[in-house]
This record gives C-alpha cells, sequence and structure tokens, in this order.
C-alpha cells in the first residue's frame, strides 16, 4: 500500500484570481512505514504573494524567483503520485490549486493521476466532531511535537501530517469493520463471528523481528504520550511472571 501526504503553499486563496502555488511537497508511506523518499520543490510563480499568504509561508518573490516553473517539473509530480493514494488535509483548497497548474501546463487533472484522494480533514471531523482539528490541534490532541513550525511551509507540514495520519488510522475495533449490518447478514453472519482457533499454526517471531517490534513499540509509546495499550499489557504481563 502506498500512500502520498502531500501539501502546498500559494500566492493567495483562489486560482481563478490567478494566485499560484509557491511550494510542493510529498512524503511517502508504503505499508504505513515512512520511505524516506520525499518529492519538495520551490515554484516560481510568476507574481507576488498577498501580504497575509506571505506571513503565513515567508517565501518572497526574490527568493522564489530563481527556482523553476511549476510546467517545468511537473513530470515529476506526475510521476511520483502514479498509482498512489494521496492524502491532503483540506484537500479541496490543495487540489483545486493543482489543477489550475496542471492545466497551464496542458496534464491532466490531479485525480486522474493519482489512485485516490484522501482529505484528513473530513476524517479528523468525522473522529472528532465537533473539535477544532486543525494540523496543529490534531498535533497536540496527538502528542506530536510541532515546537519548530514558526512558519507554515509544505515539507514539515506533509511530515507532521504523515506522523497525525499514523496516529488518527492507528486503531481498528473489528475485523469487519468495512461491512455493514446487511452485508452481514447477507453473509449469513447473525451477531457475531463464532472461529475456532485452536487448529491454527502457531509461528513464533525470528529474535530480528521482536526487536524492531519492541522499537516500534517505544517510539508509538513516546509519540502517544506514554499511553501505549501495548506497552501497559507487556508491563503487566511482565510483572504477573515475576
Amino acid at each position: 500500500m502506498r500512500q502520498i501526504i502531500l501539501d502546498t503553499e500559494t500566492t493567495g486563496l483562489d486560482p481563478a484570481q490567478g494566485h499560484r502555488v509557491v511550494e510542493l511537497a510529498c512524503v511517502e508511506m508504503v505499508n504505513r512505514s515512512l520511505t524516506g523518499r520525499h518529492l519538495h520543490l520551490y515554484l516560481n510563480p510568476d507574481r507576488d504573494s498577498d501580504p497575509e499568504a506571505l506571513a503565513v509561508h515567508g517565501l518572497t518573490t526574490d527568493f522564489l524567483s530563481s527556482h523553476p516553473r511549476f510546467h517545468e517539473v511537473a513530470d515529476q509530480l506526475v510521476e511520483y503520485v502514479r498509482g498512489a493514494e494521496v492524502i491532503i488535509h483540506n484537500a479541496a483548497f490543495d487540489v483545486k490549486f493543482l489543477n489550475a497548474e496542471l492545466e497551464r501546463a496542458g496534464l491532466p487533472r490531479f485525480n486522474t493521476l493519482c489512485e485516490k484522494i484522501t482529505d484528513s480533514l473530513l476524517y479528523a471531523r468525522e473522529l472528532h466532531p465537533g473539535k477544532r482539528n486543525s494540523l496543529d490541534a490534531l498535533c497536540e490532541r496527538y502528542g506530536i511535537s510541532n515546537a519548530h513550525r514558526t512558519l507554515h511551509g509544505a515539507l514539515l507540514d506533509s511530515e507532521l501530517l504523515a506522523e497525525v495520519w499514523l496516529s488518527m488510522t492507528r486503531g481498528q475495533d473489528s475485523l469487519l469493520m468495512d461491512i455493514d449490518d446487511k452485508s452481514v447478514s447477507a453473509l449469513g453472519i447473525a451477531g457475531g463471528v463464532s472461529f475456532d482457533a485452536s487448529s491454527l499454526k502457531v509461528l513464533r517471531a525470528a529474535p530480528e523481528e521482536t526487536e524492531r517490534h519492541r522499537e516500534y513499540l517505544e517510539a508509538l509509546d513516546k509519540t502517544s504520550g506514554g499511553s501505549c495499550v501495548w506497552r501497559q499489557y507487556e508491563t503487566a504481563g511482565t510483572s504477573g511472571n515475576e
């Protein structure tokens, strides 16, 4: 499973008024693990940023003038997102800008380039109704440090959103979570699932797998502020053996 966390910075709020993308960043995850293979581009918009936008990202016209224009590097984006699920916070905003830039470059619309677009803001609102779900608020909720975030930057925001997304989607309450009640009934399942596991073959983890699992739990415990349930059970199990 290949997922891309994407963010942009722009000269203003509306591409229909001639505003452009000035920074684009993508962070890659494969099977829910960050690969370190990023795409990060500064772009020359051939115009000034609105004062309000400049106050957000701090990318001056002078700095951006030495960087390529979108159409000159558009193929990098096309190849990078091809076939992947792209996760964006407030996706409608970024996608309308990407579509405008792609149209100028004579390329297809963004949703046709990737497998799927997922809006992490909509997901967060469903998960935490009635609460603030900005990236800063989600970082605070999930114990992810954003102290180094004084200005908005597409790469930093993508990296933070990747951590937030992993935290938001870590839990799973049921193996049948994607099947509604009618579908369950159609499968002949009434109430719950009865399953005899006594015939299953037990495969023990190799030492290196156990060590990787321990490192993962330590990282999970750190990002959750010491509330990792697995570590609590692990400690309880060790105490019981003693």
